[in-house]
């Protein structure tokens, strides 16, 4: 049976859930609501937890009931989640949408990818994958784009196109067809610890994730809460933010040109230059305040992270080598989940002190990040956990 007409459907719904219309105002968003910075870190380590705590009972859930089942079920609580964060005022509101959304996130991870790649086939997973991003992508550039030109400071508005475009990916899940089969009456009791010592014992795998995950919370944590507070300080105004959170997805869609950058520059030399060109953009926002050097330092991070993630998406995937995909994929997550819970709260906090502080922080954990990224590689090729064959560009 073929399943070719899922990556359609995969596909619209990456647009739709990339239309985060209040995506250039989030932190002021959420200020404007009565909520700290702090106080926005703590409520993402509170969601952070949870999603330690669910990645794995989701995953083996989603192995039980399916794929399709258990994407109905997330892409409907991500769709509450955006109700309650229109509606939120204050900091119980917002944490109750992060509560709701951790519940609905740790249910599409994993999920989704495996999805994409069942229905793709091995041979055309990564081009599948690179066109999902680039939807999503292309999601966040028409709803900067709107934001821009009819939005403005109407933050609440922001909030409810949002609503919209999340109801619509909800109900556009019932058209996916369900690619797992049947899972069998019993699971065996040593399925999942034979999983997890897997991954234990992959010293290097955990390495890498390891160091990926502090490139990834920094950048996360840098250009979606604290380039706002950076632009704030630069005199750059609201309206001229949604232009630049434009220009920062459009830095997105580089992550196509990952595969033959990758084959040029050598694997281990070009991911050790993303690590180096992310923790030098850093440590640039924390000792300038000035425009351009703001700007720039928030799409050279940007550009870092996305030419990383073709990478990541296709090498687990391709590790699997078991019925349990969803299971095995939610224990990569966690493992970068708790990485990434000390790294959000600690970001938070040194913001609140001082935003400069915190941009210095986020560069020395990339530092960080990339030393344990030269050990994984040990001056080899990648481990096979992440090495991608050649293939040609999407």
């Amino acid at each position: 049976m073929s399943f070719k007409r899922n990556l359609p459907v995969m596909y619209a719904m990456a647009v739709l859930q990339g239309m985060i219309f209040y995506g250039p105002i989030a932190t002021l968003y959420r200020k404007a609501a009565g909520v700290s910075v702090f106080q926005i870190s703590q409520i993402e380590v509170v969601s952070l937890i949870l999603c330690v705590a669910l990645e794995v009972p989701w995953g083996m859930l989603a192995d039980r009931i399916g794929y399709k089942r258990t994407l109905l079920i997330s892409c409907g609580l991500y769709f509450v989640s955006k109700i309650v964060f229109w509606r939120a005022d204050g900091y119980l509101m917002f944490l109750i949408e992060r509560v709701i959304l951790a519940v609905a996130v740790t249910g599409i991870s994993g999920v989704d990818t495996s999805i994409l790649y069942l229905s793709s086939g091995e041979v055309g997973a990564r081009r599948a994958f690179g066109i999902y991003n680039n939807c999503n992508i292309i999601g966040l550039l028409l709803a900067s784009g709107v934001y821009a030109l009819f939005i403005g400071e109407d933050y609440r508005l922001a909030g409810l196109l949002t609503v919209f475009s999340y109801g619509l990916a909800a109900a556009l899940a019932l058209l996916l067809r369900e690619v797992k089969p049947d899972a069998p009456a019993r699971r065996a009791p040593g399925d999942f610890a034979r999983l997890l010592r897997g991954l234990l014992r992959d010293r290097r795998l955990l390495m890498l994730l390891a160091g990926v995950s502090l490139l990834n919370e920094s950048q996360q944590m840098v250009t979606v809460f604290l380039s706002q507070l950076q632009y704030v300080r630069a005199g750059i105004a609201p309206r001229a933010m949604g232009v630049i959170y434009l220009v920062m997805t459009l830095v997105g869609l580089l992550g196509g040109l990952s595969d033959r950058l990758t084959r040029r520059v050598g694997q281990r030399r070009f991911g050790v230059v993303l690590f180096a060109l992310c923790a030098a953009a850093f440590a640039a926002l924390a000792a300038s305040g000035q425009a351009w050097v703001s700007v720039a330092g928030v799409l050279v991070a940007r550009g870092s992270f996305s030419l990383l993630q073709p990478l990541q998406m296709e090498a687990q995937n391709s590790r699997v080598h078991t019925g349990d995909r969803a299971t095995a994929l939610s224990l990569n997550a966690l493992l970068m989940n708790g990485v990434a819970i000390p790294v959000n709260l600690a970001l938070g906090g040194a913001a609140d002190v001082r935003l400069p502080l915190s941009l210095g922080l986020a560069a020395g954990l990339c530092a960080a990040g990339l030393w344990l990224f030269r050990r994984a590689l040990g001056g080899a090729r990648m481990p096979d956990a992440l090495y991608v064959e050649p293939e040609h560009l999407l």
